[in-house]
Order: C-alpha cells, then sequence, then structure tokens
C-alpha cells in the first residue's frame, strides 16, 4: 500500500478575518466545523488552532466564534470599511466597534 500526501495551500488576502490565541486554544476545531464557507482546516498538530487557507472567503458571521468553547481563544478581525466609530458622551473618546 502506498501512501498518498496531501498538500494544502495558503490563499493571501489583504484581511485577516480570524485572529486565535494559542495560549486559550484547545485545538477542539468546533470553529472549522460550523464555518459556513470552510474556510479553516484543523491543524495537523493536536491542541494547536486551525489554519486558515482562504481569507478572503470569509462572510465575517461569527459563528465560529460562537461556536468556540474557550472565551477569548478566536477573535473575529471586521473588515475596516464594516467598523463603525463611536464618540463615548461623557469623555468625547473616539472608539470603533
Amino acid at each position: 500500500m502506498t501512501s498518498k500526501k496531501a498538500y494544502a495551500i495558503v490563499d493571501t488576502a489583504p484581511a485577516e478575518p480570524l485572529s486565535f490565541d494559542a495560549d486559550l486554544c484547545i485545538g477542539c476545531n468546533a470553529c472549522v466545523d460550523v464555518c459556513q464557507v470552510d474556510i479553516m482546516i484543523p491543524n495537523p498538530k493536536v491542541g494547536l488552532p486551525p489554519i486558515v487557507l482562504y481569507p478572503g472567503e470569509c462572510w465575517y458571521d461569527g459563528s465560529c466564534v460562537d461556536a468556540c468553547p474557550e472565551p477569548g481563544a478566536i477573535s473575529l478581525n471586521s473588515q475596516a470599511k464594516d467598523r463603525v466609530l463611536f464618540k463615548r458622551k461623557h469623555t468625547g473618546e473616539d472608539f470603533y466597534t
């Protein structure tokens, strides 16, 4: 029996839709399972965050963040055009959502 290798080539995109905190991520791949557009694959090294293969295909719906059992392990980075600038009433400080 011959073994076959599979290679994954990461697509480069100007946006980075997801950020993982490797200290918090337990590598459960719940985010991979619920992603509607399959932009991630499980990391071949057990316990590490998934690999984002197609960042440009992300719909930014946040289902991956909602499915994560570890709060803060995955963050959704909204595109700059979707961020809203707010101003705090009491301090006048500007902030984005």
